[in-house]
């Protein structure tokens, strides 16, 4: 028997929904304490699971962040290509609705707390931290040489992105951030 919506056993669908709730318990952890300040006790007490089973799904606290931060940075991608491949929407739309999938989401007082406890752990997290912002840099710029051409589209993108950056330096919330980054699309994409 297996599960109508993946097609595999339903244990298997059960442990793979317990460990992205794991998972996403860690991320709302590491981004509440910090990396060095957060314990595999208040991750479990967080993901409702006890110490020794989130021993069982990840042997030390090195690979629980790792593997958090993959789950969150490839789920962002993979919002941000399902909202650029829209193409039955206006280009302006798709960009502003991509950067709050890959950034917008990470702005208010806790979420911003997550890009903090990725920028400062980059040696526990290997060539991820460069190899997604990459992809991202590369949907944004695929999206925009359609209408424009790749030559012309990769500053516009790489501008874009800066400005994203920015923004979220600047955002006290996410309607701010998006507000003002619209302003940014309109400008650089006619």
């Amino acid at each position: 028997m297996s599960s109508p919506d993946t097609g595999r056993p339903p244990s298997t669908v059960a442990e793979t929904d317990r460990r992205t709730m794991v998972l996403d318990s860690a991320m709302v952890t590491f981004a509440r304490f910090g990396y060095r300040k957060t314990s595999m006790d208040e991750v479990a007490r967080a993901a409702h699971i006890s110490r020794p089973g989130l021993y069982f799904l990840f042997s030390s606290k090195e690979t629980l962040f790792r593997a958090a931060v993959t789950q969150a940075l490839e789920r962002d991608i993979t919002a941000v290509e399902h909202v650029l491949a829209d193409t039955g929407r206006p280009l302006p739309e798709r960009l502003v609705d991509a950067f709050d999938q890959w950034a917008g989401r990470y702005i208010g007082p806790l979420t911003r707390d997550v890009s903090v406890v990725i920028e400062d752990n980059p040696d526990l997290l290997g060539e991820i931290t460069e190899t997604t912002p990459r992809r991202f840099e590369e949907l944004i710029t695929e999206a925009i040489a359609v209408g424009s051409g790749r030559a012309a589209a990769l500053p516009v993108a790489q501008t874009m992105i800066s400005a994203s950056i920015g923004l979220k330096h600047q955002a006290a919330s996410r309607e701010f951030y998006l507000e003002r980054l619209e302003v940014a699309v309109d400008l650089l994409v006619r």
